[in-house]
């Protein structure tokens, strides 16, 4: 066992209910990286980032979580190709006291995608995406990727953007894929929900929710209530975080 200890950890705010610290302590334990530790790191504001390398030399790399994965970008030395094509950054590699900038959320959402969807998925399938953040963000790229026709659903009503009032039943009937990348519906606040129109949910619509505590959100619930086929955010998560280790480790990122 190597006897220099390797320090990770996780940036957000804030961060009671993070999946990440018991996810990696349980990883480290079971493959006896006992020189391994991974920590949360609640930042207030994002601005205290650069202190973190100073305060703890062995940090290595970092998850980014709610509401940094954009607002962490001006504190980055470089980003990989896809996550400045993306615009938000949920890992971060430090080397010799450069932080660079990745998005395994990319990876994790791509496969467990496909994972939920009918191979092959329906032909003209389209895609609403509720939320604007750095989430729906890598959501969006995937999209595009997959070549899925997609909407930006806000409470702003963003130019290019849907609100939720203007989900016409039109809108809804021919958009089947309905993705949730907001923070309704986390644990505790288990009863709210997206303010989409679930009287028009049916057979036909997949709801995906980047939601994973609890398991089954409302959102998820409504719909599977209507016969929707339904996938909560716990296996992009797994997905996403072996993509970070797998960065971290990987002298080729």
């Amino acid at each position: 066992m190597s006897s220099k200890i390797r320090r990770f950890g996780l940036i957000g705010y804030p961060l009671s209910h993070s999946f990440s610290p018991g996810f990696f302590s349980k990883k480290f334990e079971k493959e006896g990286l006992g020189h391994c530790r991974y920590d949360a790191f609640p930042l207030a504001s994002i601005e205290e980032l650069p202190d973190l390398p100073k305060k703890i030399p062995a940090l290595e790399g970092l998850n980014v979580t709610i509401p940094y994965k954009e607002k962490v970008l001006p504190y980055l030395h470089r980003l990989s190709d896809e996550a400045r094509s993306i615009g938000a950054v949920n890992v971060i590699k430090i080397r010799d006291g450069q932080l660079t900038g990745y998005n395994s959320d990319v990876y994790g959402f791509e496969k467990s995608l496909l994972d939920f969807l009918p191979s092959p998925y329906p032909a003209g399938l389209k895609a609403l995406v509720l939320g604007t953040g750095g989430a729906a963000k890598a959501v969006g790229f995937v999209l595009k990727k997959t070549g899925i026709d997609f909407r930006l659903v806000s409470r702003s009503g963003q130019p290019d953007m849907l609100r939720y009032e203007e989900i016409s039943e039109e809108i809804f009937h021919s958009h089947r894929l309905i993705v949730n990348t907001t923070p309704l519906g986390m644990s505790p606040d288990v009863n709210s929900c997206p303010p989409i129109p679930y009287e028009w949910t049916g057979p036909g619509h997949f709801f995906y929710d980047l939601v994973y505590n609890p398991e089954k959100t409302t959102f998820l619930a409504r719909a599977e209530a209507a016969g929707s086929r339904i996938q909560n955010g716990l296996s992009m998560l797994y997905l996403q975080a072996e993509k970070a280790w797998e960065i971290w480790n990987n002298p080729e990122f």
